[in-house]
């Protein structure tokens, strides 16, 4: 069985069922813990790959992400965060490309920001902006999967264009995960 056929097993074969496994997906990434959310959302467009439907399943991931990220940053925004945790972000911070809100941004190339709200929270980000840059980083990085997918399903047999759609999903998770590593390394830091 593929990844979309076990999804539908669980979340019913329909687009809403799609849709909120997607949601939920981007929401535990954003929230909890990482969960891959490349590989689902490529999943839910294999399900029903049309351009109107990518575009509901980019809006979702959007959602998702910012309530994610928005409920761990009042969290934490609410409660006592002890000085030297906010001395060790500092001082994380200090060693990266960006210290600032656009770091969010890089994020989506190189994950460097573990639970991003709470890192919003400490560093005290503007949140305007921090969620402005949450948004520009979804747009690109899953309007390029959704626009390769289309691709994919353009020009070829559907079956092949899912594994092509997976493959691309995963080179993008690799390269994101070098990058990550590659300027950890640069800066210094321990991976």
């Amino acid at each position: 069985m593929d990844i979309s056929g076990w999804l539908v097993s669980i979340f019913g074969d329909n687009e809403w069922g799609m849709l909120l496994c997607v949601f939920l997906v981007f929401l535990i990434d954003a929230f909890i813990f990482p969960t891959l959310p490349e590989v689902f959302f490529a999943a839910g467009y294999i399900h029903n790959p049309n351009m109107i439907y990518g575009l509901e399943l980019l809006s979702v991931a959007i959602i998702a992400e910012i309530i994610g990220i928005m409920t761990l940053y009042l969290i934490v925004s609410r409660i006592k965060v002890p000085a030297r945790i906010e001395r060790i972000a500092a001082k994380y911070t200090d060693f990266l490309i960006l210290s600032d809100e656009r770091l969010l941004l890089l994020n989506r190339v190189a994950p460097m920001v573990p639970f991003a709200g709470a890192f919003i929270a400490i560093m005290k980000w503007d949140i305007k902006k921090s969620m402005a840059y949450v948004v520009i980083g979804c747009v690109v990085k899953y309007g390029l999967i959704l626009l390769m997918s289309e691709m994919f399903h353009n020009y070829f047999e559907s079956s092949l264009a899912q594994v092509m759609t997976l493959i691309f999903v995963v080179v993008v998770i690799i390269i994101s995960f070098v990058a990550s590593v590659i300027m950890k390394k640069r800066r210094g830091i321990s991976t």
